[in-house]
């Protein structure tokens, strides 16, 4: 007969083993080398254009680049159907779209905005495609790596590990801007990359024998069906609904984050320094209370209190915009947005894991995380345009006033008092 004491001490040992094992360690590695090509294209180029004297629409619009996020799912089936002769079934290509961002990242601070702005749309749009295809193996490996118990506290632990990236292009690059040329800003980013290509290297597979699909049809076909034949129709569209609803304030507020600092007066160097100290804190703060809350109270109470925490954080923009260029605001701005947004984004990654079926991990994700990326690339194409008619404060208010449908949308996919297994 067990005890409650047996019991506390069986749940005390899991939850030891859930925090303090190889695979969170992992985790740290796969959200840093997923977060880096991202946070290049949404706030060192931006911020980039912005110096170099493009305006704020065209800024806006030269977002549309990042669709390959969005459309990741249609060549997912093929990265899972075949397998590349070296490194293993995930590893390989993990290795060849890790190499591909580092060159396409270096090369990107080559061109003159001024003289060639296609051609920096052209590699950013080659540089979105090589960053989700190596999301859709990464988040692949991760869902087989993370056994069901430790699916919340591992995203969480990736996802802070994504924030984390964020001061590379972010603080980082801007700081190096006041002193170095573009160029070779572009070049000190680009080598980043070999911390993601160094892990590659390092694990192992984290399923030995792998099965992929034996065919492109099997591939593209049941990872739809057993979606669909597990959820029900009505469950599966809720859950795409909240997918691309949970997120939809957050992503619009920080759209054009790094222009509305340079707009508000802040130099590159105290964009790069304060950001650099406030996130840092916050990625800390985050990543444990984030990880540990989805391990005690469960993925679906955390998306909750989480949602409540992104929404505040939005309205700190909305202060620093009447505000002015104050350091202090700037701080308090960033970490709440670090926070709440990094919460927020750990939540909604552990439940697109949770829907998932490890079977059909690469396809199902990468659908999954495909339409929770469009509020992204919709709200950088059009924000520009929405703030140049409003004004940054109105814009914030908005913005605040689009998180609510997606909390509405938790009574149903993710309700609060949901048995907890």
């Amino acid at each position: 007969m067990t005890t409650d004491a047996d019991a506390q001490t069986q749940q005390s040992r899991t939850f030891k083993e859930a925090i303090l094992n190889r695979r969170m360690l992992i985790c740290v590695f796969t959200g840093f080398t997923s977060g880096l090509p991202l946070y290049i294209l949404i706030q060192l180029v931006p911020a980039w254009l912005r110096v170099e004297g493009v305006g704020l629409k065209e800024i806006g619009f030269f977002a549309l680049v990042q669709f390959p996020y969005t459309w990741k799912f249609l060549w997912s089936p093929f990265m899972d159907r075949f397998t590349l002769p070296f490194l293993g079934h995930r590893r390989g290509w993990m290795l060849v779209t890790q190499i591909a961002l580092l060159v396409s990242i270096a090369t990107l601070g080559m061109v003159e905005p001024s003289l060639s702005i296609w051609v920096i749309a052209y590699l950013s749009a080659a540089l979105a495609f090589f960053s989700a295809s190596q999301d859709i193996v990464l988040d692949a490996y991760r869902r087989e790596l993370l056994p069901d118990v430790e699916l919340g506290l591992g995203n969480s632990i990736h996802v802070q590990g994504y924030r984390l990236a964020g001061l590379i292009p972010g603080s980082l690059a801007l700081i190096l801007a006041d002193y170095i040329s573009w160029q070779s800003v572009f070049m000190v980013v680009a080598f980043f990359m070999l911390v993601g290509i160094g892990m590659t290297l390092v694990i192992r597979e984290a399923i030995t024998n792998p099965s992929p699909p034996r065919t492109m049809r099997e591939a593209i076909v049941e990872p739809f069906n057993e979606f669909i034949g597990r959820k029900g129709i009505k469950s599966a569209a809720l859950v795409l609904a909240f997918l691309f609803l949970y997120k939809l304030g957050d992503n619009l507020a920080t759209a054009l984050q790094t222009p509305f600092y340079i707009d508000v007066g802040f130099s590159l160097t105290q964009i790069g320094a304060i950001a650099k100290f406030a996130s840092l804190v916050a990625v800390i703060v985050g990543g444990v209370v984030g990880g540990l809350v989805m391990v005690k109270l469960s993925i679906n109470r955390a998306l909750w209190i989480f949602g409540f925490v992104q929404i505040f954080s939005i309205l700190g923009f909305a202060l620093l915009s009447e505000v002015g260029a104050n350091p202090w605001v700037l701080g308090i701005a960033v970490s709440l947005e670090y926070l709440g947004v990094g919460l927020g984004a750990a939540a909604v990654t552990a439940f697109i894991a949770k829907n998932t079926n490890p079977i059909f991990a690469a396809t199902q994700i990468a659908l999954f995380t495909a339409l929770a990326s469009v509020p992204r690339t919709m709200a950088n194409a059009v924000t520009g345009v929405i703030v140049e008619q409003i004004g940054w404060t109105p814009f914030f208010f908005f913005c605040t006033a689009c998180a609510i449908p997606g909390m509405l949308l938790l009574f149903k996919v993710a309700p609060w008092n949901e048995e907890v297994p």
